[in-house]
């Protein structure tokens, strides 16, 4: 894959043979986020997990103390009294079976994150196909099937994020932009390892986090002390 030269004089701050230090690798991402425009920090931690296990399985959420930069869209799935309290915490769309079609047959994705309250699965559950690849389903884990949609939609506007195995247990997660302070997105670094470290199943033996790298959009790959991280 052909490179860039501001990506090939960014990949010259960093030793790939070293292991950093959280700190010294944040400062090192920011340094390496050269692009034109305002990067995603984002981690990528390899688990010693076997998603295929359900007690192996990781998946929760979040918030994290400087949110991420990103002003998320919230599609929320509700009826009735629902509907006025979602419209009035900010959602962005609001409805019931009637997006159904418009999800379905006209490719309708203009939304990042989708909350629905627990009597609309039923109708939810028809876009499985649709939302589940894209990592858009509601999840009571991950607090997206609520009947406290205000307090959803507060916290996913204030920076709440979703963290989950991918097929190959590694998971996936942005920490912030690279016009964070390096305290902020040190903040929202510690954030996510502590709610990720606590999250560790009980029935996994040996190493949890195997490998761990810090990233921007266009950057290099930042690798971290993984004994550090372990606790």
């Amino acid at each position: 894959m052909k490179r860039g030269k501001r990506y090939a004089e960014a990949a010259k701050l960093v030793d790939r043979s070293v292991q950093y230090d959280a700190a010294d690798a944040i400062a090192l991402v920011k340094k390496a986020a050269v692009a034109k425009f305002d990067e995603t920090i984002e981690v990528h931690l390899r688990t010693g997990c076997d998603g295929r296990h359900a007690d192996q399985q990781i998946r929760g959420a979040v918030v994290l103390p400087h949110g991420t930069g990103k002003t998320v869209r919230i599609l929320v799935f509700a009826k009735g009294a629902k509907l006025d309290e979602a419209q009035a915490a900010g959602a962005d769309f609001v409805g019931g079976e009637e997006l159904i079609p418009k999800i379905q047959h006209e490719g309708w994705l203009d939304f990042d994150v989708v909350v629905a309250t627990p009597d609309m699965m039923g109708v939810v559950g028809r876009l499985g196909r649709i939302l589940g690849p894209k990592g858009l389903m509601p999840n009571p884990k991950a607090g997206t099937v609520t009947m406290d949609v205000a307090k959803a939609i507060s916290d996913i506007k204030a920076g709440k994020i979703e963290y989950r195995l991918d097929k190959t247990n590694i998971i996936h997660v942005p920490v912030g932009k690279a016009s964070f302070t390096e305290e902020q997105l040190a903040d929202n670094f510690q954030t996510l390892m502590d709610a990720i470290i606590k999250a560790r199943p009980s029935a996994l033996k040996g190493q949890f986090i195997k490998s761990a790298t810090i990233t921007s959009t266009m950057g290099p790959g930042i690798k971290l002390n993984v004994v550090k991280l372990n606790g």
